[in-house]
């Protein structure tokens, strides 16, 4: 992450460099033209001359999109799939990813670029608790097999926030690797997951265990009930 409120802006497939922003401070982005040069040029020719434009501000930043007619998406690399369209027109949307990637949208290839901003500034979470306890919406044992096959579910989003890939049966079970788990273990906890544990519901209009998988996934990323360090349970 980039410190002290300022923002870095890193060259991804079609753009290049590396441009630093301090609190304040706006870079556009585009093809530019020789009158009219942008601060992170952009080379892609099926990019506007003037796409958009990034401010850094102390502990976020913003994002100004200037295409007529294009949407800029911007992605958490770092999460469960989670990203921000920002429509054609739109000034100074607020994106909440410390770490993010635009992608501007093209026919041919890809062009993208990714921001590092600041850490973001929390709560004291210290302060003296009163009253009776909050009753956990969700109650996960990371230590339970149940958790270990949510993870190996989850695995394919947190390593690719835009793979839809969502893992078989016979895919988590070889990706736990334990001898006492069977093809049978695995879909009573994914049961077990889907009833008790995250309560999801059938809709009706998919096949009960694909439409379960893929809720759970969608639930625990959403969430934050599965993250990216706890990939390394099935490492482990």
């Amino acid at each position: 992450m980039a410190a002290d409120g300022t923002v870095l802006l890193q060259g991804e497939r079609s753009a290049s460099g590396t441009l630093w922003l301090n609190p304040g401070q706006e870079a556009t982005f585009g093809r530019g033209t020789e009158s009219r040069p942008v601060d992170f040029p952009l080379v892609h020719p099926e990019v506007s001359r003037l796409a958009g434009a990034v401010t850094a501000v102390q502990d976020f930043w913003l994002l100004t999109n200037h295409s007529h007619d294009a949407t800029l998406v911007v992605e958490n690399p770092e999460g469960g799939g989670e990203f921000v369209k920002v429509a054609p027109g739109r000034a100074a949307a607020p994106i909440p990813f410390e770490f993010a990637r635009v992608v501007l949208p093209v026919a041919v290839g890809q062009c993208a670029f990714l921001v590092f901003a600041p850490q973001h500034s929390f709560v004291d979470r210290d302060r003296p608790r009163e009253g009776e306890p909050t009753l956990s919406m969700f109650s996960l044992d990371e230590t339970a097999k149940y958790f270990l096959v949510l993870v190996a579910l989850c695995e394919p989003r947190l390593r690719d926030c835009a793979s839809t890939v969502i893992p078989t049966v016979p895919q988590i079970l070889d990706r736990i690797g334990a001898t006492d788990l069977t093809r049978a273990g695995v879909n009573f906890h994914i049961d077990y997951l889907a009833r008790t544990k995250l309560r999801v519901r059938h809709d009706g209009e998919a096949g009960k265990a694909d439409w379960q998988r893929a809720s759970l996934v969608s639930i625990a990323l959403r969430f934050d009930l599965v993250r990216e360090e706890h990939l390394k349970l099935l490492d482990g």
